[in-house]
Parts: structure tokens; sequence; C-alpha cells
């Protein structure tokens, strides 16, 4: 009976392996297909893809940085904003989102200083 439990075991800690194998696999073609929507501007698909993944995964810095980028681009300030920090939270030394999220506020200071110097 003892073999028989471990054998079980062993077969049930393989199966878990491969289901967060095969979810982990499914949620990074979610991400690249989102990457590939996004090169043909096709920002409505990225944004939907990217939501997927997050709904899944709410800890994925690259989703919600992506995000950020897609919210940016469709000129939802507030929305990227947020989806910005949510990854820079997740993942604060990540060069990419740290870049990202200074250029999105490099790019909103000037815009408002713009603004300001024409009231």
């Amino acid at each position: 009976m003892t073999k028989k439990f471990i054998l079980l075991l062993i077969l049930f800690i393989i199966l878990i392996s491969l289901f967060f194998s095969c979810a982990r696999s499914v949620l990074n073609q979610q991400l690249q297909f989102g990457i590939q929507a996004a090169q043909r501007d096709l920002w409505d698909e990225a944004i939907f893809r990217w939501k997927k993944v997050i709904l899944s995964n709410p800890n994925s810095a690259a989703a919600h940085n992506n995000l950020g980028v897609a919210y940016e681009k469709k000129g939802l300030w507030e929305e990227a904003k947020k989806e910005y920090e949510i990854a820079l939270k997740l993942s604060p030394e990540n060069s990419y989102i740290k870049s990202n999220y200074q250029n999105f506020k490099d790019y909103h200071q000037s815009f408002k200083k713009e603004i300001d110097e024409k009231n």
C-alpha cells in the first residue's frame, strides 16, 4: 500500500507540473499574440489579449506594462498610468518598465507644460 501511495503521489505531482507548464505556455502565447496585434496597430485586440493574461495571472508585470503601452497609444492616460505603476510595483528593477513609465511621465509633463504656456 505504501508503494502504491508513493506512485500515486508522484503521478499527481507530475500531472500538476504538466498542468502549470501548459498554463504558463498559454499565458505566454496570449502575451505574444498581444505583441503581434500591437505591431499591426490592432490595439483593441492587444488590450483584449493582455487583459486575458492579467485575469489568469494578476502578477504579470509584462502584461501590465504592455497594457500601459496600449492604453497610452489609445490616449487613455489614467489607465496607462495605473498599469505602468502596477507593473513597476510587481517588477521594480525591470529596465523596460522603468523606461516606459519614465517616457510616459516625461511626455505628459512636456505636454502639460505646453498647454499651460498656451493659457
